[in-house]
């Protein structure tokens, strides 16, 4: 059995970004996964001026165990992309903010390859020594398998692996603790839910759209996604009002 998050006072919307870029031309695939760092910065700031604390997983977890209670937002980044560190890090601490950043422990220093036959524009990640600045930076490193699989589609074995590996590899290279798991495409079963506690994970999130409840598993997170066409009164609804918990499965 995995555990659920104690009641919340209110719902807690965990954000889900990808890429802290300008777009590319229109037309290109994913484009909706690009948010401008100019975009990103009036978010956050919003976030500031409402009162919220952007908050990493770790530091959410007081919260979605309710343990603790405040306006508190996580924030996310999927695939570990080099403009994460250089666009999206000095927001986050010029506002005091933490956030985790979900990598693939096999591809640090590549570029999303997984995503070439769909005609996606390979763009760099985050290195070895970059992912060390990132957690210096008052940032965190979450796992998202090894190779971003779709866990669905491997075995067992594989997907044990992808997942128990993830995690020991980014703890060496980081030398900092992983605790934090993300599916690759939100793809996953009960089966992979128990690698993940197996592993040794506190939460895992996935792309189910909505905010985090009292009775939500903490190893089957739902998530608010923001897209390169979120706007900033959007932003607003999709975190303080139920915009998104209509939008669950």
């Amino acid at each position: 059995m995995t555990s659920a998050c104690v009641a919340n006072l209110s719902p807690i919307p965990i954000l889900m970004y990808h890429q802290i870029e300008q777009a590319p031309p229109k037309g290109a695939a994913f484009r909706s996964l690009y948010v401008s760092p100019k975009a990103f910065a009036r978010q956050m700031a919003l976030l500031s001026l409402l009162g919220y604390r952007g908050l990493s997983m770790s530091g959410l977890m007081p919260y979605l165990r309710g343990e603790k209670n405040g306006k508190v937002v996580g924030i996310t980044f999927d695939d570990g992309f080099l403009n994460n560190l250089t666009n999206a890090m000095p927001v986050l601490q010029r506002l005091g903010f933490s956030s985790t950043c979900y990598i693939i422990s096999q591809r640090i220093g590549q570029t999303n390859a997984w995503d070439g036959d769909k005609g996606v524009a390979q763009t760099p990640l985050m290195d070895a020594a970059q992912l060390r600045q990132w957690v210096a930076g008052g940032q965190e490193v979450g796992a998202h398998s090894r190779q971003h699989v779709r866990l669905t589609q491997t075995d067992a074995a594989t997907a044990q692996q992808e997942i128990a590996l993830c995690k020991t590899e980014l703890q060496a290279i980081t030398q900092s603790a992983v605790q934090h798991f993300c599916y690759p495409y939100g793809d996953y079963r009960p089966e992979h839910v128990a690698m993940a506690q197996a592993a040794g994970f506190e939460s895992a999130t996935t792309v189910e759209r909505g905010r985090c409840r009292g009775q939500d598993d903490l190893l089957e997170l739902p998530r608010v996604p923001v897209f390169r066409a979120t706007s900033l009164p959007l932003f607003w609804l999709k975190i303080a009002s139920a915009y998104e918990d209509r939008r669950r499965k």
